[in-house]
């Protein structure tokens, strides 16, 4: 799998625990790109012995249950029996403007703790992330200086993250393009109009579908 942005929008977005090597290597590869080329909080890789023991979780966007490229990442690990740590949060800029990719992430990486015991949910967060995290219900405890830079350590409020016991299922999100890719279903834009007189009554729901919100969620099983 190549790790180049390969489209401005995808129809939908998967979030969910990584399981196959193809989402960790493109993982890796974002945190490299935002961590060391676009931040330059770390020279050549960020990746450190927190990753052995954490879980990766991505997300995925793609087109019809079809993934094609890891667009988010975000990390977990239990630091000690009930607290949990997320870190390493990132999104490819070219998908920044979906706006509810990182806080989805967020979502699921508490809620997945909270599933395995986790009573204490924290992170390390640079101060101009501060706010959305604010709004995703998480509380300022105190100040640290990562990497010579000013982090705010802030604690999720659990009553806001029921249990997520389906990480690897995770969240499906509708993306705000909602075209047909013609690469994976090529067959649905080439149907003669006397062969498709049959699916007049169909086309409603299908019409009803398209009007939904953009960014309706949707628990995966």
């Amino acid at each position: 799998m190549t790790v180049t942005s390969r489209h401005p929008a995808y129809s939908e977005y998967t979030i969910k625990w990584a399981s196959l090597p193809w989402e960790a290597d493109e993982a890796y590869a974002l945190r490299r790109r935002v961590f060391c080329e676009e931040q330059s909080l770390f020279e050549q890789d960020d990746r450190d012995l927190t990753d052995q023991s954490a879980q990766l979780l991505v997300a995925l966007g793609g087109h019809g249950g079809w993934h094609e490229q890891v667009v988010g990442t975000v990390r977990i690990h239990e630091e000690e029996p009930g607290i949990w740590y997320g870190s390493r949060l990132a999104v490819d800029p070219a998908f920044r403007t979906q706006g509810y990719l990182g806080a989805t992430l967020i979502k699921l990486a508490v809620s997945s703790a909270h599933a395995l015991g986790c009573h204490c949910f924290l992170a390390r967060v640079q101060e101009q992330n501060e706010t959305l995290f604010r709004r995703l219900h998480w509380q300022r405890i105190g100040e640290q200086i990562v990497r010579n830079r000013p982090h705010v350590v802030m604690q999720a409020d659990l009553d806001h993250y029921p249990p997520c016991h389906t990480p690897y299922g995770g969240f499906v999100l509708r993306g705000r393009n909602r075209r047909v890719d013609t690469e994976i279903a090529p067959q649905l834009l080439e149907l003669p109009v006397a062969n498709a007189s049959h699916l007049t009554t169909a086309a409603a729901p299908a019409a009803a579908l398209a009007s939904a919100p953009a960014a309706a969620l949707v628990e995966g099983a």
